[in-house]
């Protein structure tokens, strides 16, 4: 038996794929989100790097943004549960998750036993959150995976003061024609959003394991500075863009074994 989770968030789709054992038969992050065809897509490859086709599948769970716009799905239940149902499995023993989309953060504080014990999220404000990176990337003219790299050529600390992505646009701009190096200026967007998101953190306290998921995690610089920021290490989760997909896909199995 084979059980579908698809995380659907506003600007990337994933879906992954486990059998009855909660062993992990496929894992699929594609940047095309709600609105597009996305989730069919990664659907469809999660469904052939498993080998089976779709009346194979028993059961399916949406989460993310987009889960109530997802009709083939038995079942929708909220990014905050499917991020720390699927860390939990992932990494036992993780106390802590946070995670930066790419319109979103959130902080979610689990039990010893895994559940999600209480969680704060960002939702209203692009700082933050990967669409930050993503803007810092476009006036830095390099892709969101150079970013990572420039940033560790930097030799001086540069403050990025704006809490507004836009604001904060400008006075990147103004930096660069005063002379500032791009490293120093990737390196300080950087520190921006990881301070935001571990000020999210400290509101609800912070207990180690720490562990990041979501597209930023691939970030090392990011996360390098997570971890100075909050003052604890940070374990990234193994593919972290497709967590929520993995606790959708273990939410099906027991909606199923229920039902």
């Amino acid at each position: 038996m084979y059980f579908l989770g698809v995380d659907i968030g506003s600007s990337s789709s994933k879906a992954a794929i486990i059998d009855e054992n909660k062993n992990i038969l496929a894992r699929v992050a594609r940047n095309i989100g709600t609105g597009t065809n996305g989730p069919a897509i990664v659907t469809a490859e999660a469904l052939e790097q498993a080998g089976i086709t779709q009346d194979q599948i028993k059961f399916t769970v949406a989460t993310g943004y987009g889960r109530v716009t997802h009709t083939q799905a038995d079942k929708q239940i909220t990014e905050i549960s499917c991020h720390g149902k699927g860390v939990a499995h992932l990494i036992p023993g993780a106390r802590t998750v946070i995670d930066i989309g790419g319109q979103d953060a959130k902080v979610i504080r689990l039990t010893e036993q895994g559940n999600v014990d209480n969680f704060v999220m960002n939702e209203k404000c692009a700082a933050g959150t990967g669409r930050f990176l993503e803007v810092m990337a476009r006036i830095l003219n390099c892709s969101l995976d150079d970013l990572s790299d420039l940033a560790k050529e930097s030799t001086e600390e540069v403050e990025i003061s704006n809490t507004c992505t836009v604001f904060a646009e400008s006075e990147v701009i103004s930096q660069l024609s005063q002379g500032t190096e791009r490293a120093d200026v990737a390196m300080g967007a950087n520190d921006a959003i990881t301070s935001r998101v571990a000020g999210l953190a400290r509101r609800i306290g912070i207990t180690p394991v720490v562990v990041m998921t979501g597209g930023v995690a691939k970030n090392e610089s990011v996360v390098r500075c997570m971890a100075q920021h909050i003052g604890y290490d940070i374990t990234v989760a193994p593919d972290p863009q497709t967590v929520g997909a993995v606790g959708a896909a273990l939410f099906a199995l027991e909606s199923f074994n229920k039902k």
